[in-house]
């Protein structure tokens, strides 16, 4: 599995690429492009339909997805 670059939270760009999302979830390219494309994955589209990421929701968003596996 990949490792992340990012020590802490603090160390995270306030908004992160799709690419930053893969590298910092330890999945692949392809697998990041389809996680943004879910309906409730906290994601911007800007310019060109270039997507990113709010820093502070993704990690809101991965601390419900712990809750959420944990209830079942």
């Amino acid at each position: 599995m990949k490792q992340s670059i990012y020590k802490n939270r603090e160390d995270m760009p306030m908004f992160l690429s799709v690419i930053d999302v893969a590298n910092l979830l330890g999945i692949s390219r392809a697998s990041a492009y389809e996680l943004v494309h879910e309906e409730k994955f906290p994601k911007l589209k800007i310019v060109q339909g270039r997507i990113i990421v709010p820093r502070d929701l993704l990690l809101a968003w991965l601390d419900e997805q712990v809750k959420y596996d944990k209830i079942k």
